[in-house]
């Protein structure tokens, strides 16, 4: 590439990513910010006198601080769950042999295009019926098994060697142990892509909690900053330090494992 077109490609990419991440940016400046001061006119973007006031408000609130343990541990509990109920049940679509497997996963596929709001009141009725309404076993349910991390997992483990399994078969291994010791590690790069969509899911979720809880202390951190908007709407400030507190995890966790993440999306099987 000649060095005119090199440098032209990096400077437009280098313009649309500060383009993308200039909220974000501006989002941590007013966060910094004394109430009121981003209320100026014209917008100040950068704070005077940076300050963490906000934050402890925010900490010193015992509703936004349980919010984010709560938001945490359905987070990371879903992550667990489902991406090993996932894997297993890929596993099992791609290698093992029953009866109804084609026609079963082609149904699973289909239910993909429905979109997920039109499951919400029929899911929603059945959890009242058993009392998981306002629990967080409630808004657990429909996290733990997904259409998408079956599939995902199901593509990824078609590409496994099928003779490795045999070969663990004829040595007298069972399932459990032949998913457990040698397919789980092959498994990997898929199942960190699926765990990191899982966890993004769970933490961003809004709607569904917004339907399920209704007492104020099981709320998670989407729904408590939505309430945070509602009583200091005014307090441009306050609002901003719960959302990079909002994203900061996710956007953590993404960094750290973006590798194997990508990792999982570009590979479709294992070279044999």
């Amino acid at each position: 590439m000649k060095p005119w077109r090199f440098w032209l490609v990096n400077s437009v990419l280098w313009l649309v990513a500060l383009l993308a991440i200039a909220p974000l940016l501006w989002m941590v400046s007013v966060s910094l910010m004394h109430s009121g001061e981003a209320s100026n006119y014209p917008p100040p973007l950068v704070p005077v006198s940076p300050s963490l006031g906000r934050y402890r408000e925010l900490l010193r609130s015992g509703g936004f601080g349980r919010a984010f343990l709560v938001s945490l541990g359905l987070a990371t509990t879903s992550t667990l769950v489902s991406t090993l109920l996932n894997a297993l049940a890929g596993y099992g679509f791609a290698k093992l042999q029953f009866k109804g497997r084609d026609r079963l996963f082609a149904l699973l596929l289909g239910a993909l295009v429905i979109p997920g709001q039109v499951g919400m009141l029929p899911l929603f009725l059945m959890l009242k019926q058993v009392g998981l309404v306002n629990t967080w076993a409630g808004v657990l349910m429909p996290s733990l098994a997904g259409i998408f991390g079956i599939f995902l997992v199901r593509q990824y483990a078609a590409g496994l060697p099928r003779e490795l399994i045999e070969a663990a078969r004829i040595d007298g291994a069972g399932e459990w142990r032949i998913f457990r010791v040698i397919v789980l590690p092959l498994l990997t790069p898929v199942l960190v892509t699926l765990g990191v969509l899982s966890f993004l899911g769970s933490w961003n979720d809004f709607m569904w909690p917004l339907i399920v809880l209704t007492d104020g202390h099981l709320y998670t951190l989407p729904v408590a900053l939505a309430a945070l908007s509602r009583e200091h709407v005014q307090d441009v400030e306050l609002m901003m330090a719960g959302a990079v507190i909002t994203v900061l995890p996710v956007l953590l966790l993404f960094v750290a494992l973006q590798r194997y993440y990508l990792q999982g999306l570009l590979m479709g099987g294992v070279k044999q």
